[in-house]
Protein backbone atom coordinates (compact mmCIF):
# COMPACT_ATOMS: atom_id res chain seq x y z
CA UNK A 1 0.00 0.00 0.00
CA UNK A 2 1.22 3.58 -1.04
CA UNK A 3 2.14 5.56 1.67
CA UNK A 4 1.08 9.43 1.21
CA UNK A 5 4.08 10.78 0.56
CA UNK A 6 5.04 7.95 -2.72
CA UNK A 7 1.35 9.20 -3.40
CA UNK A 8 2.02 13.22 -3.42
CA UNK A 9 5.56 12.20 -5.29
CA UNK A 10 3.68 10.17 -7.98
CA UNK A 11 0.81 12.90 -8.12
CA UNK A 12 4.03 15.42 -8.91
CA UNK A 13 5.17 13.72 -11.57
CA UNK A 14 2.04 12.96 -13.24
CA UNK A 15 0.95 16.57 -13.12
CA UNK A 16 4.50 17.89 -14.72
CA UNK A 17 3.81 15.19 -17.30
CA UNK A 18 1.02 16.81 -18.31
CA UNK A 19 1.96 20.33 -18.05
CA UNK A 20 5.38 19.37 -19.96
CA UNK A 21 2.81 17.88 -22.54
CA UNK A 22 0.50 21.38 -22.45
CA UNK A 23 -2.48 19.32 -20.85
CA UNK A 24 -2.98 21.66 -17.70
CA UNK A 25 -6.69 21.23 -17.48
CA UNK A 26 -5.98 17.27 -17.00
CA UNK A 27 -2.72 18.53 -14.95
CA UNK A 28 -5.61 21.05 -12.71
CA UNK A 29 -8.44 17.84 -12.40
CA UNK A 30 -5.13 15.48 -11.06
CA UNK A 31 -4.67 18.20 -8.57
CA UNK A 32 -8.43 18.28 -7.70
CA UNK A 33 -8.37 14.49 -6.91
CA UNK A 34 -6.00 14.81 -4.42
CA UNK A 35 -8.34 13.35 -1.25
CA UNK A 36 -6.01 12.19 1.33
CA UNK A 37 -3.03 14.16 0.91
CA UNK A 38 -3.74 17.66 3.08
CA UNK A 39 -0.50 17.50 4.74
CA UNK A 40 0.74 18.88 1.07
CA UNK A 41 -2.24 21.64 0.83
CA UNK A 42 0.11 24.42 0.45
CA UNK A 43 2.37 22.78 -2.34
CA UNK A 44 -0.87 21.57 -3.70
CA UNK A 45 -2.75 25.19 -4.05
CA UNK A 46 0.97 26.63 -5.37
CA UNK A 47 0.74 23.92 -7.92
CA UNK A 48 -3.13 24.56 -8.77
CA UNK A 49 -2.57 28.13 -8.89
CA UNK A 50 0.52 27.89 -11.37
CA UNK A 51 -1.57 25.60 -13.49
CA UNK A 52 -4.77 27.98 -13.55
CA UNK A 53 -2.36 31.01 -14.49
CA UNK A 54 -0.54 29.09 -17.29
CA UNK A 55 -4.16 28.21 -18.65
CA UNK A 56 -5.37 31.95 -18.54
CA UNK A 57 -7.63 31.49 -15.72
CA UNK A 58 -5.31 33.75 -13.35
CA UNK A 59 -8.56 35.00 -11.23
CA UNK A 60 -8.98 31.04 -9.80
CA UNK A 61 -5.32 31.05 -9.30
CA UNK A 62 -5.38 33.83 -7.02
CA UNK A 63 -8.40 32.75 -5.32
CA UNK A 64 -6.67 29.47 -4.68
CA UNK A 65 -3.59 30.71 -3.42
CA UNK A 66 -5.99 33.11 -1.03
CA UNK A 67 -8.38 30.29 0.35
CA UNK A 68 -5.43 28.45 1.12
CA UNK A 69 -3.47 31.14 3.06
CA UNK A 70 -6.49 31.46 5.00
CA UNK A 71 -6.23 28.68 5.77
CA UNK A 72 -2.79 28.86 7.40
CA UNK A 73 -0.77 27.63 4.04
CA UNK A 74 2.28 30.03 3.15
CA UNK A 75 5.14 29.84 0.81
CA UNK A 76 8.51 31.19 0.64
CA UNK A 77 7.93 34.51 -1.06
CA UNK A 78 10.59 34.02 -4.12
CA UNK A 79 8.29 31.31 -5.10
CA UNK A 80 5.29 33.36 -5.30
CA UNK A 81 7.11 36.29 -7.36
CA UNK A 82 9.65 34.09 -9.10
CA UNK A 83 7.49 31.85 -10.97
CA UNK A 84 6.63 32.88 -14.66
CA UNK A 85 3.72 31.21 -14.40
CA UNK A 86 2.20 33.50 -11.32
CA UNK A 87 3.57 36.59 -13.27
CA UNK A 88 0.18 38.38 -14.35
CA UNK A 89 -0.51 38.33 -10.24
CA UNK A 90 2.24 40.33 -9.30
CA UNK A 91 0.35 43.35 -9.99
CA UNK A 92 -2.45 43.09 -7.89
CA UNK A 93 -2.09 44.70 -4.64
CA UNK A 94 -4.27 41.98 -2.78
CA UNK A 95 -1.66 39.30 -4.13
CA UNK A 96 1.34 41.47 -2.67
CA UNK A 97 -0.42 41.41 0.35
CA UNK A 98 -0.61 37.10 0.07
CA UNK A 99 2.92 37.62 -0.41
CA UNK A 100 3.25 39.59 3.06
CA UNK A 101 1.13 37.46 4.71
CA UNK A 102 3.68 34.23 3.57
CA UNK A 103 7.01 36.23 4.84
CA UNK A 104 5.64 36.32 8.21
CA UNK A 105 4.47 32.80 8.65
CA UNK A 106 7.89 31.60 6.63
CA UNK A 107 9.99 29.57 9.49
CA UNK A 108 12.47 26.97 9.75
CA UNK A 109 12.42 23.59 10.90
CA UNK A 110 15.36 21.54 12.13
CA UNK A 111 14.72 17.31 12.46
CA UNK A 112 17.03 15.03 13.34
CA UNK A 113 18.59 12.76 10.75
CA UNK A 114 17.93 9.09 10.29
CA UNK A 115 20.80 7.26 11.04
CA UNK A 116 21.21 3.02 9.50
CA UNK A 117 23.81 0.87 10.34
CA UNK A 118 24.87 -1.95 8.35
CA UNK A 119 24.33 -5.80 9.66
CA UNK A 120 28.45 -5.43 10.02
CA UNK A 121 30.64 -3.32 11.77
CA UNK A 122 30.91 0.16 9.60
CA UNK A 123 33.64 0.42 7.51
CA UNK A 124 32.69 4.14 6.78
CA UNK A 125 29.72 6.53 6.70
CA UNK A 126 27.49 8.01 3.76
CA UNK A 127 25.92 11.21 4.94
CA UNK A 128 23.76 11.69 1.95
CA UNK A 129 21.37 14.94 1.43
CA UNK A 130 18.29 14.78 -0.43
CA UNK A 131 16.85 16.38 -3.73
CA UNK A 132 14.73 19.59 -3.16
CA UNK A 133 11.14 18.79 -2.51
CA UNK A 134 12.42 15.56 -0.50
CA UNK A 135 13.23 14.89 2.79
CA UNK A 136 15.37 12.59 4.63
CA UNK A 137 13.26 9.53 4.19
CA UNK A 138 13.89 9.82 0.44
CA UNK A 139 17.88 9.85 0.53
CA UNK A 140 17.31 6.60 2.73
CA UNK A 141 15.38 5.16 -0.11
CA UNK A 142 17.54 6.05 -2.51
CA UNK A 143 21.24 5.17 -1.05
CA UNK A 144 20.19 2.23 1.32
CA UNK A 145 22.23 0.11 -1.30
CA UNK A 146 25.72 1.28 0.59
CA UNK A 147 24.26 -0.11 3.71
CA UNK A 148 24.85 -3.87 2.14
CA UNK A 149 28.40 -2.37 0.86
CA UNK A 150 29.35 -1.92 5.10
CA UNK A 151 28.74 1.69 5.00
CA UNK A 152 26.33 3.68 7.75
CA UNK A 153 24.12 5.46 6.37
CA UNK A 154 22.95 9.19 7.98
CA UNK A 155 20.50 11.02 5.75
CA UNK A 156 20.21 14.92 6.89
CA UNK A 157 17.18 16.58 6.33
CA UNK A 158 17.24 20.19 5.45
CA UNK A 159 16.02 22.75 7.80
CA UNK A 160 15.33 25.51 5.12
CA UNK A 161 11.31 25.30 4.13
CA UNK A 162 9.89 26.99 1.06
CA UNK A 163 6.63 25.99 1.89
CA UNK A 164 5.31 23.59 4.94
CA UNK A 165 6.15 20.42 3.56
CA UNK A 166 9.12 21.38 0.78
CA UNK A 167 12.55 21.20 1.83
CA UNK A 168 15.65 22.35 -0.11
CA UNK A 169 19.36 23.09 0.24
CA UNK A 170 19.62 27.44 -1.20
CA UNK A 171 21.88 28.24 1.34
CA UNK A 172 25.53 27.36 1.60
CA UNK A 173 25.83 27.92 5.43
CA UNK A 174 22.69 26.72 6.16
CA UNK A 175 23.42 23.69 4.93
CA UNK A 176 26.70 23.09 6.91
CA UNK A 177 24.39 23.93 10.01
CA UNK A 178 22.13 21.49 9.30
CA UNK A 179 25.32 18.95 8.15
CA UNK A 180 26.58 19.88 11.33
CA UNK A 181 23.83 18.85 13.39
CA UNK A 182 23.40 15.78 12.04
CA UNK A 183 27.19 14.66 12.71
CA UNK A 184 26.74 15.52 16.29
CA UNK A 185 23.92 12.79 16.37
CA UNK A 186 25.83 10.21 14.96
CA UNK A 187 26.88 7.23 17.55
CA UNK A 188 30.55 7.89 18.79
CA UNK A 189 31.88 4.18 17.48
CA UNK A 190 31.22 5.60 13.62
CA UNK A 191 34.05 8.98 13.97
CA UNK A 192 36.91 6.38 13.60
CA UNK A 193 35.61 5.49 9.77
CA UNK A 194 35.91 7.79 6.91
CA UNK A 195 32.77 9.82 5.92
CA UNK A 196 31.34 10.16 2.40
CA UNK A 197 29.58 13.49 1.93
CA UNK A 198 26.83 12.02 -1.02
CA UNK A 199 23.24 13.46 -2.47
CA UNK A 200 20.62 14.21 -5.43
CA UNK A 201 20.33 17.17 -7.11
CA UNK A 202 19.87 20.19 -4.91
CA UNK A 203 21.26 18.08 -2.09
CA UNK A 204 23.67 16.64 -4.78
CA UNK A 205 25.13 20.57 -5.11
CA UNK A 206 25.33 20.71 -1.12
CA UNK A 207 27.09 17.21 -1.10
CA UNK A 208 29.75 18.55 -3.32
CA UNK A 209 30.00 22.06 -1.64
CA UNK A 210 30.66 20.39 1.18
CA UNK A 211 33.58 18.19 0.49
CA UNK A 212 35.14 20.84 -1.64
CA UNK A 213 35.38 23.03 0.74
CA UNK A 214 35.96 20.83 4.02
CA UNK A 215 32.82 22.70 5.96
CA UNK A 216 31.70 21.94 8.29
CA UNK A 217 33.80 19.54 8.69
CA UNK A 218 36.82 17.44 5.78
CA UNK A 219 35.27 14.35 4.63
CA UNK A 220 37.14 11.76 2.65
CA UNK A 221 35.03 11.19 -0.73
CA UNK A 222 32.17 12.42 -2.72
CA UNK A 223 29.50 10.76 -4.66
CA UNK A 224 26.88 12.99 -5.84
CA UNK A 225 23.79 12.34 -8.60
CA UNK A 226 22.37 15.00 -10.92
CA UNK A 227 23.74 17.70 -8.64
CA UNK A 228 22.16 21.21 -9.07
CA UNK A 229 25.44 23.01 -9.48
CA UNK A 230 25.24 27.03 -8.82
CA UNK A 231 28.99 28.48 -7.72
CA UNK A 232 31.67 26.16 -7.51
CA UNK A 233 34.56 27.42 -5.08
CA UNK A 234 37.34 28.74 -6.16
CA UNK A 235 39.87 25.86 -5.45
CA UNK A 236 39.28 22.13 -3.61
CA UNK A 237 40.41 22.09 0.15
CA UNK A 238 41.82 18.93 0.06
CA UNK A 239 42.04 15.44 -2.10
CA UNK A 240 38.99 13.39 -2.35
CA UNK A 241 38.44 9.59 -2.56
CA UNK A 242 36.04 8.89 -4.08
CA UNK A 243 35.21 11.79 -6.53
CA UNK A 244 32.25 10.91 -8.31
CA UNK A 245 29.36 12.46 -10.25
CA UNK A 246 27.03 10.85 -12.24
CA UNK A 247 24.48 12.41 -14.37
CA UNK A 248 21.93 11.20 -17.27
CA UNK A 249 22.30 11.97 -20.83
CA UNK A 250 18.59 12.98 -20.91
CA UNK A 251 19.04 14.99 -17.40
CA UNK A 252 18.09 18.66 -17.78
CA UNK A 253 21.03 19.53 -15.68
CA UNK A 254 23.39 17.79 -17.77
CA UNK A 255 24.41 20.70 -19.65
CA UNK A 256 25.70 22.49 -16.11
CA UNK A 257 27.30 19.64 -15.41
CA UNK A 258 29.05 19.95 -18.52
CA UNK A 259 29.99 23.33 -18.41
CA UNK A 260 31.29 22.78 -15.03
CA UNK A 261 33.28 19.86 -15.76
CA UNK A 262 36.84 21.25 -16.61
CA UNK A 263 36.68 22.81 -13.20
CA UNK A 264 35.53 19.22 -11.72
CA UNK A 265 37.97 17.59 -13.10
CA UNK A 266 40.64 19.40 -11.88
CA UNK A 267 39.34 19.29 -8.38
CA UNK A 268 39.84 15.36 -9.20
CA UNK A 269 35.90 14.85 -10.03
CA UNK A 270 35.16 11.79 -12.04
CA UNK A 271 32.15 12.51 -14.38
CA UNK A 272 29.70 9.18 -15.33
CA UNK A 273 27.24 9.74 -17.99
CA UNK A 274 24.45 7.45 -17.69
CA UNK A 275 23.21 6.75 -21.31
CA UNK A 276 19.44 8.41 -21.22
CA UNK A 277 18.93 8.41 -18.20
CA UNK A 278 16.38 11.50 -17.05
CA UNK A 279 16.64 13.36 -13.76
CA UNK A 280 16.54 9.90 -11.20
CA UNK A 281 18.38 7.52 -9.95
CA UNK A 282 19.51 4.67 -12.23
CA UNK A 283 18.44 1.01 -11.59
CA UNK A 284 21.33 -0.34 -11.60
CA UNK A 285 22.75 2.41 -9.20
CA UNK A 286 23.52 -0.28 -6.20
CA UNK A 287 25.81 -1.91 -8.86
CA UNK A 288 27.52 1.33 -9.52
CA UNK A 289 27.96 2.26 -5.68
CA UNK A 290 29.60 -0.79 -5.23
CA UNK A 291 32.33 -0.23 -8.36
CA UNK A 292 32.41 3.67 -7.18
CA UNK A 293 33.10 2.56 -3.13
CA UNK A 294 34.92 -0.80 -3.66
Amino acid sequence: MQTEEARYDELVDRVEVLYNDGRLRGAIGLVDDSEGLEAWAAELAHLKACLLAAAGDTESAFRTLQDASDAGAWWDPSILTGDDDLAALQVRREFRQLVATSRERVADDPTPPLVELPAVPAVGVVVALHGAGQRASHAARDWAAVLDLGYALVCVESSRRMSPMYRTWPDREQAAGDIARALAAVPAELSAVPTIAAGFSAGGRAALDWALTAHPVKVAGVVVMAPALRTLPDAAAGPLSPATILVGTGDGLLEVVENAAGRLTAFGCAIERVPGLAHTFPADFGRRLRTILS
